[in-house]
């Protein structure tokens, strides 16, 4: 299963305690379904975990059961209302007339309890919404096809703390977020606590690694400056090898000279050590200069 049916799976297993934010949870489902007017009801989902909870959550919030039903192994399970006495039922809860064209747009009468807003928003995500798994990147959304329902989402988000940000592809409009953070915290708040853990597990993982990563790459990049360095104090001790006795230079520079001969895979400050007495690193590069000046020199 992907990470986003995981979240989904764990929130199919939110109880069902009260009955108003059943109702809420089942506005949110209405409201990002695939019909929802005053002729038909449909939501079609390829979640096993939101289709054994969709009977129970109508049951609980309206009384009513689906004229329709999945069939036996489908893919995509189809629930479907069409019965008018179970449309106006629904209606009725919403503040909808079953009498004239249902205007989408979310009715805020109906969420003004923080617990039921939550519902709603667990809702909108069981119907319409999807999560990228984070071990390839951070992107959360909520699609619907009603533009008036997907504003007044992101207006509720807001109060609810969050910050959304809106786009359109094709024919539905989205709220989405891309920051890990408002990622976890959105699946926290609506009932998925363990897929926000393994969100941030993943972005702390991916955090480290990516540390460990440019520390390497530093630690390789200052590596090989030291051996290009090394390699370049070798040919000038050398080159001032074949045109003097290394002996005859002055007895600091003879003893720096022939400490890097000795140990040419040596950094500076290890270098500097095992003169005598013991130098600093600056030292010592002044010393290599003082040969690479002689060298040229000669």
């Amino acid at each position: 299963m992907s990470f986003s049916g995981d979240a989904k799976a764990e929130l199919c297993r939110v109880p069902l305690t009260r009955k108003c934010c059943a109702q809420a949870e089942c506005y949110g489902i209405l409201l990002y379904a695939n019909r929802f007017d005053e002729g038909q009801v449909k939501i079609v989902t390829e979640s096993e975990h939101l289709a054994a909870r969709l009977p129970q959550l109508f049951k609980k919030a309206f009384r009513v059961g689906f004229d329709k039903l999945p069939e036996e192994g489908a893919g995509k399970r189809v629930f479907s209302l069409t019965a008018a006495d179970k449309l106006s039922a629904i209606f009725a809860v919403f503040g909808y007339d079953p009498g004239s064209a249902v205007a989408h747009h979310i009715n805020f009468a109906v969420l003004e309890e923080p617990h039921c807003r939550t519902a709603f928003f667990r809702g909108a995500f069981l119907a319409g919404g999807s999560v990228t798994d984070p071990s390839k990147g951070y992107h959360l959304e909520l699609a619907t096809s009603h533009l008036s329902v997907a504003r007044e989402l992101q207006t509720l988000l807001r109060e609810a703390g969050f910050e959304p940000k809106s786009a359109r592809r094709g024919g539905n409009h989205m709220a989405y977020f891309k920051r890990s953070e408002d990622i976890a915290d959105f699946l926290g708040a609506i009932g998925a606590p363990l897929a926000a853990m393994e969100l941030m597990n993943a972005k702390a993982e991916k955090d480290l690694r990516g540390g460990v990563n440019r520390r390497v790459n530093c630690d390789a990049a200052n590596l090989d400056k030291a051996v290009d360095a090394a390699q370049e104090q070798l040919s000038v001790i050398h080159r001032l090898g074949e045109r003097m006795d290394l002996n005859d230079l002055p007895p600091k520079l003879c003893e720096v000279a022939k400490l890097r001969l000795e140990h040419p895979d040596m950094t500076l400050t290890e270098l500097g050590m095992l003169c005598q007495p013991p130098i600093t690193k600056s030292t010592l590069n002044y010393r290599l200069r003082k040969l690479a000046a002689l060298a040229g020199e000669e």
